[in-house]
């Protein structure tokens, strides 16, 4: 990992901000589990419930912002035809949207959503600027992952808990571990040249904790589906076997 020039660590308004901002959003998504879900659901389908729609705020306030910055938030620049473009890094006289007179990304805001992923970029560089493969991802993340999370939110508050919530939350899952692995994967194979990981916040809470939940609770979540899916598909071929047996 990148860590040759070792970084100073400065904890200011902004890494407090982004960490009491994630810890608030885990709060709200517990106590809506405490308001929406009925006295009767297990544990199970209550911490079900909270990472979904933990998972759904941070796709939509955290990462859609993201997105919307990447599109529309940039600094004009004197395009030369050797400037290295963040989009053309592997793709000469390739630039992000057709515009090479232009970079986008959150590093050129002045948001609180911006200044959030200023900070994560000092870990992830490439979370500042227009990288294509996170864009690329975040889309599939923000407009497909976010409501799905939601709906398997509803489907636990119904108590719909059958093989509609099962199906879905493993169908998310896979999306989720997928996701994590191309993000990443770019970075092994190239030496990760745009981490940090010279000092303990970067590289343990922003890269490391934050990012494993996205692949302990899918991990989790798809061994639950299993366990369910393949106990209904027993259920069901018991019960058929003793149908075919009353009619013998």
């Amino acid at each position: 990992m990148s860590s040759s020039n070792p970084s100073t660590l400065v904890i200011d308004r902004n890494t407090v901000g982004g960490l009491s901002a994630a810890l608030f959003i885990l709060l709200i998504a517990y106590y809506a589990s405490t308001r929406l879900l009925h006295a009767s659901t297990t544990r199970k389908l209550r911490i079900l419930f909270i990472w979904h729609l933990f998972d759904s705020l941070i796709h939509f306030l955290f990462e859609g912002p993201f997105l919307y910055n990447c599109f529309f938030t940039y600094t004009s620049i004197s395009h030369t035809s050797d400037y290295p473009h963040p989009a053309s890094l592997t793709s000469p006289g390739v630039y992000f949207l057709g515009i090479k007179d232009r970079l986008y990304g959150n590093q050129y805001g002045s948001s609180p959503t911006a200044r959030l992923w200023q900070e994560y970029a000092k870990a992830d560089k490439r979370w500042g600027g227009a990288d294509l493969t996170v864009i690329s991802l975040e889309l599939l993340t923000v407009f497909g992952g976010g409501p799905l999370a939601a709906y398997i939110c509803e489907l636990v508050r119904r108590r719909d808990n059958g093989g509609k919530l099962w199906f879905w939350a493993s169908v998310l899952a896979t999306g989720e571990l997928y996701g994590g692995f191309m993000t990443f994967a770019p970075e092994w194979l190239t030496g990760s040249p745009n981490l940090d990981t010279s000092n303990f916040m970067y590289l343990w809470v922003y890269l490391v904790f934050f990012n494993t939940l996205w692949v302990w609770f899918p991990l989790w979540t798809l061994y639950e589906s299993y366990q369910n899916i393949g106990s209904a598909f027993a259920v069901a071929d018991s019960s058929k076997q003793t149908r075919s047996k009353k009619k013998n």
